[in-house]
């Protein structure tokens, strides 16, 4: 029996890792769920799964969430600190990282520092401070494994193989709602298009990532601090079907990739019971009903955030986390009509240029650089 830690238990990776819990109830136990502010939904998990502890990150709705489980004999946490604090508990087996956004990375470093196995899907930890996170790891001993289908796909590619064989990693995208439109479709697309996502249900600050191509972004980043191997050799293929979910080249020319449905509960699965493969009665890929398996190259002139992506690792220090932390106000800005669908790259593109560039930083660096990157984004609005 593992006890699972699940920070952001009420979004997309947090919901599909209480389905795995479900199918498994006895591998698996709630101990602690997190979530930022939806409320209505931590008291039904809550009063399913009976955690020790929940907590919420909005501390102004700790009265109304400790009124509302004050009949269950669960402890009641609020505030960022808490949530740092929670996953540190020594029952706890597996942190699933599953925050979104940069509130991700510190609940992180904790988890590392205390020894936990970390699920990770919050991907922005390594995108903000990659080095940070590895170095910590190997410290102390502390297993990574990747919750992200991709990310999963590689590792599970991986897996009996000597990462020095490692030629090119092929990190597949789905192209978004928006693969075909041209530049001039793009200019007026709305958040309300761009979250109709042709193949995977995430929550809606990922969806719009996807859809410009930043999180594609994030994850050429993701898996250069996973696997270790440098930004040169990231190959990005658009695969509209989303069946392979990514591969890896050796140097002997051999290809191994993982094919699947397109459900995030796999990755989700292997992740939690590694190195065990535990069966499930997920959907599978019907090879038989697929017609073609395409891929393309990736149109950095429409989709510029993914080159900007490559730019902010090349550039090396806090650039990344300027890079997300811009990203971060844009996204949220298109997402409440502020700005326009193209303009986000802008705006990522020019905080990135009058952001003060740190070449070795702290982790307090990155915490001022953050504040810092989203300030300077604000104020193109």
């Amino acid at each position: 029996m593992k006890e699972l830690a699940i920070l952001g238990s009420t979004g997309s990776i947090g919901t599909q890792t209480l389905d795995v819990v479900r199918a498994y109830p006895d591998r698996f136990r709630v101990y602690a769920l997190c979530a930022h502010r939806s409320i209505d939904l931590l008291v039904q998990q809550a009063q399913e799964f009976h955690p020790e502890v929940v907590c919420i990150a909005d501390e102004s709705l700790y009265d109304s969430l400790k009124a509302q489980l004050s009949t269950l004999n669960i402890k009641v946490w609020a505030g960022p600190d808490s949530i740092a604090e929670v996953v540190t508990m020594p029952s706890i087996d597996i942190v699933v990282a599953a925050m979104v956004g940069y509130a991700g990375l510190r609940p992180t470093i904790e988890a590392i520092k205390a020894g936990k196995t970390i699920a990770l899907a919050n991907k922005e930890t390594l995108v903000v401070a990659g080095e940070i996170i590895c170095d910590l790891a190997v410290k102390h001993h502390t297993p990574i494994l990747p919750v992200d289908s991709e990310h999963s796909a590689i590792f599970q590619s991986l897996v009996g193989e000597d990462r020095s064989e490692i030629e090119k990693i092929l990190l597949t995208a789905s192209g978004g709602p928006f693969r075909t439109y041209s530049l001039d479709q793009m200019r007026t697309v709305t958040a309300a298009d761009a979250l109709k996502h042709p193949n995977w249900d995430m929550g809606a600050k990922i969806t719009i990532d996807s859809a410009s191509m930043m999180n594609k972004g994030f994850e050429v980043i993701e898996a250069k601090w996973l696997f270790g191997v440098p930004v040169e050799k990231i190959q990005v293929l658009v695969h509209p079907q989303s069946i392979v979910h990514s591969a890896v080249q050796f140097t002997d020319g051999a290809i191994k990739a993982q094919l699947g449905a397109p459900d995030m509960r796999l990755p989700i699965q292997y992740a939690l019971s590694f190195p065990e493969r535990l069966a499930s009665d997920f959907p599978r890929a019907d090879l038989f009903a697929l017609k073609d398996l395409t891929f393309e190259q990736p149109d950095l002139n429409r989709f510029p955030n993914l080159g900007l992506a490559y730019e902010a690792m090349r550039r090396g220090g806090n650039i990344p986390c300027v890079l997300n932390a811009a990203n971060e106000v844009a996204n949220l800005a298109f997402r409440e009509g502020r700005c326009g669908f193209l303009q986000m790259s802008d705006i990522i593109c020019k905080t990135m240029d009058k952001a003060t560039f740190i070449a070795k930083p702290t982790y307090e660096d990155y915490v001022a650089t953050d504040a810092d990157a989203r300030r300077i984004a604000e104020g193109y609005f």
